[in-house]
């Protein structure tokens, strides 16, 4: 039995655990007498508590995050009444601020604020040697890579056929937008590179195909991204598929000429735009070419076969409906695969609270601590926002009506136009989740058919396009008066890449 268990709940099956992998592969001769137990937020905290106490350790690690904090909190509580003598010790950006407010905390031993790398494993031998620290929490200094062992060796062959592969090649972020935790970590630190190109190589060996780097700004050091591009261009394959976060107003020309080589499929960016507007960006710090970002991104989508997944922000300071529409037309203009409108979160330690007053901002007491109202934008007006961004990740950014979508949005606004769907739907099945794939085609086609009456034909026509894309062969009953084929030889299936992806190409028949 362990001594050590390295813990958390993911959010899902499919994602992994980083953390857990550099606190296990930075343990040394304390490797021996640990291991890793994952879970996820969708089992029951007897069930994990169940799990870990088979386990029988006499430290237990938590990685705590925004995603699973209520539910970790829940287990805590759980283990301290069923096993009060295991010690537990808790981390993660969930945790490591506004520490002494949380009962999580207190219900725990000890808490590790920031990168416990190296200070988990110091503890840990302290405690194993009967040695308790006074302080239940303990401060962590940003380490130097150099002292790191990276943690790619900790990933199973398990992990390799049905998760997620994260990877790092940097940490920190140079800039200081008050939303968000990453202005929190100074200075920016980069991996050795050859040890972590090794690291790839060795991935790659092993059967890895698509990599996520969880990087805030990949294109940030020039001869760094350059490196890292080549290194994967030169090991192309069809199933190879990369996903890097971007500073969206610097992508000089010698990451553009290595970006046009990659074909269609592999290459995904997460461009954060945020907001484009100059007082917002003002009031949250965030420095941001307006210009140079929206020619950054029309050379993306018009000279590149790069995927762009692009967000905004919904609830920032000094930003209205309004102004808000204005960005997302913009952005929609620009012709992003995705456009991702998150509702802005008050982040455990972030800024951003230093507007609550001024701006009337109110926050959900409860993770993840979404923004409910604020001066500008009322609870009502910031329900009605939510639906907006619930509907849009499911019509828009899932791919599944490329063709039937841009008809009922017309030339005008795109916002308002959507907004306008976005409200009937909710009107008329008071749903946002669990709405059958069929049954919101269906629902499109009702809305279309009152919407626009004039161009309904055409958008039966490309509806009728997007719902045979998926191999459908059926012809809905709503479709059968008019004179489509029966069969499509169009599939978005039969396009290489991730299937989500794959469902934003249009194919031509």
């Amino acid at each position: 039995m362990p001594e050590i268990l390295l813990s958390t709940r993911n959010a899902r099956y499919s994602h992994s655990a980083f953390g857990l992998r550099y606190l296990y592969a930075n343990l040394g001769d304390l490797q021996e007498k640990a291991a890793i137990a994952e879970f996820d937020i969708s089992q029951s905290s007897v069930e994990v508590a169940e799990a870990i106490l088979a386990h029988q350790p006499r430290i237990l690690g938590l990685g705590v995050y925004i995603w699973n904090a209520p539910h970790m909190a829940e287990l805590v509580g759980l283990l301290k009444r069923i096993a009060p003598r295991m010690i537990i010790v808790l981390g993660g950006p969930e945790v490591s601020h506004e520490s002494e407010i949380q009962p999580v905390v207190q219900m725990a031993d000890y808490t590790i604020c920031g990168e416990g790398d190296l200070e988990f494993p110091k503890l840990c031998r302290d405690l194993l040697k009967g040695k308790r620290p006074l302080m239940k929490v303990i401060q962590a200094q940003p380490p130097d890579f150099a002292q790191l062992q990276l943690p790619y060796g900790q990933y199973s062959d398990e992990d390799i056929a049905h998760r997620v592969i994260y990877v790092e090649a940097s940490r920190g972020c140079p800039f200081s937008c008050e939303f968000c935790l990453s202005s929190l970590e100074v200075p920016v630190r980069n991996a050795p590179l050859e040890a972590f190109l090794g690291e790839m190589e060795k991935l790659l060996e092993r059967g890895v195909r698509q990599f996520k780097f969880v990087d805030r700004t990949f294109n940030l050091n020039i001869q760094i991204g350059k490196a890292i591009l080549e290194f994967f261009l030169k090991r192309m394959r069809p199933d190879l598929f990369i996903h890097f976060e971007m500073i969206p107003d610097r992508l000089p020309d010698p990451l553009r000429a290595l970006i046009r080589q990659f074909p269609e499929g592999s290459l995904q960016f997460e461009v954060g735009i945020q907001s484009f507007n100059p007082d917002v960006q003002g009031l949250i710090s965030r420095r941001q070419n307006n210009e140079k970002t929206r020619e950054n991104i029309n050379w993306l989508t018009s000279e590149t076969k790069v995927h762009i997944h692009a967000d905004l922000i919904v609830g920032l300071p000094g930003e209205t409906v309004e102004s808000f529409a204005n960005g997302f037309d913009q952005l929609y203009a620009l012709k992003p695969q995705e456009i991702q409108v998150g509702i802005l979160k008050r982040l455990r330690g972030t800024p951003i609270i230093r507007h609550d007053a001024e701006w009337e901002m109110t926050y959900s007491a409860q993770a993840p601590y979404e923004i409910l109202s604020n001066k500008l934008i009322g609870f009502a007006e910031m329900c009605r926002m939510r639906r907006f961004a619930r509907y849009w990740d499911m019509i828009a950014n899932s791919g599944r009506l490329v063709h039937s979508l841009p008809i009922l949005l017309g030339s005008g606004s795109a916002f308002f136009e959507f907004r306008a769907l976005s409200d009937w739907l909710w009107a008329t099945t008071r749903q946002t989740h669990a709405i059958a794939l069929t049954r919101l085609f269906e629902l499109v086609f009702t809305y279309a058919s009152k919407r626009v009456p004039d161009r309904l034909e055409s958008f039966a026509w490309e509806l009728w396009r997007d719902y045979a894309r998926d191999g459908r062969t059926d012809k809905p009953t709503y479709l059968a008066s008019f004179d489509f084929p029966s069969h499509m030889n169009e599939s978005a299936a039969a396009i290489k890449g991730p299937d989500r992806q794959a469902r934003h190409r249009k194919v031509t028949t």
